[in-house]
């Protein structure tokens, strides 16, 4: 099941990156937290633009929940977003965003061999934020994003990191 997602995810990466004509491709890496996991998260992004001020911004995230509850949590999340650039010059890029969520959350509880519990579940959602680029002349282009995940119990999601031109 995992090694199928990892080749979806990679094949759809992909797909995207050969679909894109423009050269303003960029990749990333970004920190997160996310208000309902109430952890840290790591991802990677990418930004294709199609038109002049609209790209496609798929993104994972996976979440450092730890142990919690005398078990082990494990919480990552797919996103398809569109982001629309209301400013867009040559300081700031400002954009709103909105797309696809899938978060797939497992719980280990106990030992399997005592009659541990598991149990794990995955929902779609919508995604609406904004986001700003901060263009400092070079191939590296910090960035952060506020997000809402609507959702079951629904989430908001801070992030901040790099992408890099390619």
């Amino acid at each position: 099941m995992k090694t199928n997602l990892l080749v979806a995810v990679l094949f759809f990466f992909a797909g995207i990156y050969m679909s894109s004509a423009q050269q303003d491709n960029r990749i990333g890496v970004m920190l997160n937290y996310g208000t309902e996991v109430e952890a840290i998260g790591a991802g990677a992004n990418a930004e294709f633009p199609i038109l002049e001020n609209l790209s496609i911004s798929p993104a994972f995230i996976y979440y450092f929940p730890g142990d919690q509850y005398g078990g082990s949590l494990n919480w990552w999340e797919i996103n398809g977003n569109a982001n629309y650039y209301f400013v867009n010059n040559e300081n700031l890029g400002f954009y709103g965003l909105g797309g696809l969520n899938y978060t797939h959350v497992s719980f280990d509880w106990g030992d399997e061999s005592f009659g541990g519990i598991e149990s794990s579940d995955g929902r779609f959602g919508l995604n609406l934020g904004a986001g700003a680029n901060f263009n400092i002349g070079s191939n590296i282009t910090p960035f952060a994003e506020l997000k809402y995940v609507i959702i079951d119990g629904g989430q908001l999601v801070l992030g901040a990191g790099v992408k890099f031109s390619i």
